[in-house]
């Protein structure tokens, strides 16, 4: 039984490594005060992926913010869900999830440069070369940057930036009274507006079918995104730079990427 869960915890750890988006996945996106709130950390694509648990080795921060409240997520060792606590007073509550570094090889050079495409990080290519880095068997690390919507009671108050390295601010509330359907986001790298950043949107309907578009950032790194009531949304945004790592070692990485990712739903 022992080493069957530690196959598990070992299986389960390592699906970042294969998989894209990383996300933050309420069991219900309304909830009332003093009962309870529950999330799973995910991992996966189109909205669709495995959860993973609580492991304090594998987050530099898992909060839950209330008004100005700030309160780091208990847990132990591979609980599942990773988030499961009493829900905090009424009120917009706002899930932070940033991991520890991780990495991974690319053996092949036509995968980096579909991810590159893929992420609208056109030039990449390129800039690899031109750096004279090998074109297989190098190495990326990366971090994640995840933050959930959540309503509590009323579900009033407001998103806003808390310091992530990246990440999506809601720049309205999808649980107010007079949201219209319409949901302006700023994405932030190192607190300063991304513009021109390409945002992957996540739409799933309530029968579970996932549709996928792309938005662009303007000049105040802002986007807008037309949304369904009755809808969960996941929005990505991803930055790719130079890792500070690149030539310290052999086996160093030379690019390092930050996913940014806000999940949220819309209410009937």
């Amino acid at each position: 039984m022992i080493k069957r869960l530690f196959l598990l915890i070992v299986l389960v750890q390592g699906v970042p490594a294969l998989a894209h988006e990383f996300w933050i996945e309420p069991q219900q996106y309304q909830v009332q005060s003093g009962n309870e709130l529950v999330a799973d950390l995910k991992n996966g694509e189109n909205f669709e992926g495995v959860s993973l648990g609580w492991f304090e080795n594998n987050f530099s921060r898992f909060e839950i913010v209330s008004g100005d409240a700030v309160i780091p997520v208990p847990g132990r060792a591979g609980d599942f869900p990773a988030l499961r606590v009493e829900a905090p007073g009424e009120g917009l509550a706002i899930i932070l999830h940033e991991t520890t570094p991780a990495s991974l090889k690319y053996d092949e050079w036509q995968k980096f440069l579909n991810f590159a495409e893929h992420k609208a990080f056109d030039t990449a290519g390129a800039q690899h070369i031109e750096n004279g880095w090998p074109q297989e068997g190098f190495r990326e690390s990366y971090t994640r940057h995840a933050k959930a919507l959540v309503a509590v009671g009323s579900g009033a108050g407001s998103d806003r930036a808390f310091g992530l390295e990246t990440e999506i601010v809601a720049l309205a509330n999808p649980y107010a009274a007079g949201f219209d359907g319409r949901m302006p986001v700023r994405v932030l790298y190192q607190g300063a507006p991304r513009t021109g950043a390409q945002v992957e949107v996540f739409d799933r309907a309530p029968d579970g079918s996932v549709t996928v578009s792309l938005a662009q950032t303007d000049d105040s790194g802002t986007t807008e995104i037309t949304v369904t009531p009755g809808h969960d949304y996941l929005l990505d945004a991803v930055v790719l730079r130079e890792s500070p790592e690149a030539g310290t070692a052999e086996n160093a990485p030379v690019w390092e990427t930050l996913w940014a990712a806000l999940t949220f739903s819309v209410p009937q």
